[in-house]
């Protein structure tokens, strides 16, 4: 027998060349949560974290499994799948698929002696899932910030209440979440137009509950929920501090999950970080997977205005776009509230939307941090960095064009965005007089009222400086 240490060796080296055979994305998802666990006459036992884990691994990955441990065991190796439950149930297979045996019975994942339910046979199409239809996995732009949870909602979307159940998906306002729970419940009603599919905020099931007890409908109002398949339930954080609706929350919950139904619930904290909120719901929350949506990047940003820009049919300059992307990176909301500010202030004042109008704009709405002010040397390298020659160039006594040209452009952004004098400028830039300075601006703001490509340089060299 090898022992468990060298079983994680083992493991370790197929993983390698699992890792050469899968995307990132997959491998993070079905391998990384897999636990070796022991190596014993050539049978390799595995944890995995549940029955609908290894069904998955069988049905998608059976393959290369196969070959991973071919490769690193040898032919006729066995592999025995061990979900990590509370009472471990050993689920024993070999490579071909073919089960030997089972040990170890555990508690059934869903209840099979439920008791009926007078309201189960409700028709679904009696009931309004208000899911926003705009809200979807094609229209959903995806980044690093959001790739994980994507895949996973994705996942539970194909096969509700057999993967991570709960679903619970956390992050700060603006960044996608409300989508991301709305897409799910929209692709299930496609997939399943059978589920009941219901989305609702937690203030409103709160409210629902208080107007059912108010009235004495609160028997109703437990019936209903225990009658939905998909319970989605946005900005659960409302709960705190609120006992009786966490304490019936706390019924529905069990009765769901007992059933077999899915429950999808987002949150703007981790479970960890929630304040107010009965500890055995905290537990609950945690059951099944917990996926944080982050802030988006700079590349998720300006995807996304791209997106809207183009679903709303406007024109916009990419450097337009990279001034935005760079100075406003709170939120989605405020991405998309802003291209409704400039697509706004260019009909009302009939002007085209340059950068001009995105910087007059942002400063209202964004709260930006104080800016350093701008030097010639930062404008110095800014220009030379764009057009890709050493700063050390410029200095030169060179009548190069394209080293004449940065120098132009260079001494214009340097009068135009600094209180340097001309003469300073002239020193600071290849050691030029006064009249040279005067004169290159002059020659660089002719083609920039002439040159839209040249003009379009321009703006990008300062949408940079902006964030030096």
């Amino acid at each position: 027998m090898i022992e468990n240490n060298q079983a994680v060796a083992v493991w370790n080296r197929c993983l390698s060349f699992i890792k050469d055979n899968v995307n990132t994305t997959a491998y993070n998802t079905w391998f990384e949560p897999i636990v070796p666990l022991k190596y014993e006459n050539k049978a390799l036992t595995i944890g995995v974290p549940s029955p609908f884990f290894y069904e998955y691994l069988e049905e998608k990955y059976v393959g290369l499994l196969r070959a991973a441990l071919y490769k690193e065991i040898g032919e006729g190796t066995e592999l025995m799948y061990s979900i990590l439950t509370d009472k471990t149930n050993h689920i024993t297979m070999n490579i071909e698929g073919t089960k030997r045996s089972t040990a170890l019975p555990q508690q059934p994942i869903h209840n099979a002696n439920k008791a009926p339910n007078p309201l189960q046979a409700a028709v679904p199409q009696d009931l309004d899932p208000h899911l926003n239809p705009n809200y979807n996995f094609e229209n959903f732009i995806k980044g690093n910030s959001n790739e994980f949870s994507r895949t996973v909602a994705e996942t539970v979307a194909q096969n509700p209440a057999r993967t991570f159940n709960p679903l619970f998906l956390y992050g700060p306002s603006g960044v996608g979440k409300t989508h991301l729970i709305n897409a799910i419940g929209t692709r299930i009603k496609e997939l399943y137009p059978e589920k009941r599919v219901l989305y609702v905020s937690a203030h409103l099931f709160q409210v629902q509950y208080t107007d059912s007890v108010r009235t004495n409908h609160f028997n109703d109002f437990i019936s209903f929920y225990q009658t939905i398949d998909v319970l989605i339930i946005d900005d659960i954080q409302e709960f705190a501090g609120v006992t009786k609706t966490q304490n019936t929350f706390f019924h529905i919950f069990n009765h769901l999950h007992q059933n077999g139904k899915q429950l999808i619930l987002t949150s703007d904290r981790a479970p960890v970080m929630l304040q107010g909120m009965e500890e055995r719901l905290l537990t609950r929350f945690k059951w099944g997977l917990v996926a944080e949506l982050e802030k988006p990047d700079i590349e998720l940003r300006k995807n996304i205005l791209r997106n809207k820009i183009k679903k709303d049919g406007l024109v916009i300059p990419e450097s337009v776009i990279c001034y935005i992307a760079e100075n406003v990176n709170e939120s989605v909301r405020e991405l998309e509230g802003i291209v409704n500010s400039l697509l706004a202030q260019s009909i009302l004042f009939k002007r085209e939307i340059d950068l001009e109008l995105a910087q007059r704009i942002v400063k209202k709405a964004v709260k930006c941090a104080e800016v350093k002010p701008i030097t010639v040397n930062d404008i110095i390298e800014k220009v030379c960095s764009h057009y890709k020659i050493d700063t050390s160039a410029i200095h030169t006594k060179t009548r190069k064009r394209e080293v004449v040209q940065v120098r132009q452009v260079a001494m214009y952004l340097a009068k135009k965005h600094t209180d340097t004098s001309s003469s300073k400028i002239g020193q600071l830039i290849g050691n030029k007089d006064h009249a040279t300075v005067l004169h290159a601006c002059k020659m660089v703001k002719d083609q920039v009222e002439v040159d839209k490509a040249f003009k379009n340089e321009i703006e990008e060299i300062e949408a940079t400086l902006r964030t030096k």
